[in-house]
């Protein structure tokens, strides 16, 4: 998928080694990721960066080439994504894979040289040559295209200490942030498990059986949609009261599974199928919103277990527009993308992740969020409004 560059740095940052390419991967990209191709398209004689294109590494061999092929596709469009029309003047190249337990980083480096190589080939084949192509995998780098032993040895060389690279102050400068690995930033989107997961669903049985035929009927839809707003509301104001300690992930996610019983959480998955009351929930997009918002719909997310798992798109997609609107946008691609992922066809997702990653300011879809905001409540104010029959999304 291309993304769009990050802003770039005030201060520009010189990159020539494969050293400091390696160290400055996770800030170009916002986290550091984890069994992933990625591309960055250069323009010009000094090798502007441009767009960054991510994917993950296919665990079959034999899909490779296909992939490859895919990969040089994407980087030939990114000029028309946003660099003027231009195509990329060349790439650098990254694979990022850490060996599996009781494996060698090394035997990393050489399974994926074939991969390199096709990829190196493919952009090669639409005239975008590949400069340097590294792997990074266990805290090491090797670059697949330096023949010097003394540069590049055989057993990789060691990545430098975190935030300590030029590229690290840039981006300290410039506000950039590092959110984590990929793999954790997924995790927080990932539906439980265990005896967890069991009782969710249990709960989601139950309000499945009471809730969908009064969403399919013309008069209940209204009904639903009102309550499950209201719900919306009093878990936006609990998240909001109950402030979490962010310096651990995973404390900070359980905190909030906290806040959210089996029941509350089945009521409003089911009630966000519904396009109206999706839109509407999307409308806590601003501070001080931003914040409880985006955790209850990561929080909802992680309760779409076993065979309601498609039913987490919408709120997936709910946490990528708020992390997006919010400035976070790291978060917000691996959220588009899970939603994506979860259902390809989910438009509101499909909308939101290509205007994304054409680089579009999302201030415009704010003011229309607004706009249909105080239109309603003008409506409102003049008489009860009609019922309505729930929307697909």
């Amino acid at each position: 998928m291309p993304l769009p560059a990050p802003d770039e740095p005030k201060n520009q940052v010189a990159l020539r080694s494969p050293a400091e390419l390696a160290d400055a991967l996770p800030y170009l990209l916002g986290f550091y990721p984890d069994d992933s191709i990625v591309v960055v398209a250069l323009h010009g004689s000094r090798g502007r960066f441009g767009g960054r294109i991510r994917i993950g590494i296919p665990a079959a061999d034999d899909e490779w080439p296909a992939v490859s092929e895919q990969v040089a596709a994407c980087l030939e469009g990114e000029g028309e994504a946003g660099s003027g029309g231009r195509r990329p003047d060349g790439a650098i190249l990254f694979l990022c894979q850490d060996p599996e337990p009781g494996r060698k980083r090394e035997e990393v480096m050489k399974r994926l040289r074939p991969l390199a190589q096709s990829l190196r080939t493919a952009c090669g084949e639409r005239e975008i040559p590949v400069y340097e192509a590294l792997c990074l995998s266990d805290g090491h780098y090797w670059s697949y295209c330096c023949p010097d032993a003394g540069c590049c040895p055989k057993e990789g060389r060691p990545l430098g200490g975190t935030g300590t690279s030029a590229m690290a102050a840039a981006a300290a400068y410039a506000g950039i942030q590092v959110r984590g690995s990929l793999r954790e930033m997924e995790r927080r989107l990932t539906a439980l498990g265990g005896d967890a997961a069991e009782t969710q669903r249990k709960a989601l049985d139950s309000a499945s059986s009471a809730l969908v035929p009064r969403m399919l009927a013309p008069d209940g839809c209204a009904e639903v949609r009102a309550r499950t707003l209201r719900l919306a509301s009093s878990l936006m104001a609990r998240f909001g009261e109950a402030v979490q300690d962010q310096s651990d992930s995973r404390l900070a996610d359980a905190h909030d599974d906290g806040l959210l019983s089996d029941e509350d959480a089945a009521a409003m998955i089911l009630g966000l199928q519904d396009r109206r009351t999706r839109d509407r929930a999307a409308e806590w997009m601003e501070a001080p919103d931003c914040g409880p918002a985006l955790r209850l719909w990561r929080a909802l997310a992680r309760r779409c277990v076993g065979p309601y798992s498609e039913h987490a798109a919408a709120p997936l997609t709910l946490a990528g527009w708020v992390a997006w609107s919010s400035g976070d946008r790291p978060a917000a691609r691996v959220a588009l993308d899970r939603a994506l992922r979860t259902d390809p066809g989910y438009m509101f997702a499909r909308l939101l992740h290509r205007a994304f990653n054409e680089g579009v300011d999302p201030e415009p879809l704010r003011r229309c969020m607004r706009k249909e905001r105080e239109a309603r409540r003008a409506e409102e104010q003049r008489g009860p409004a009609g019922s309505a029959a729930c929307g697909a999304p």
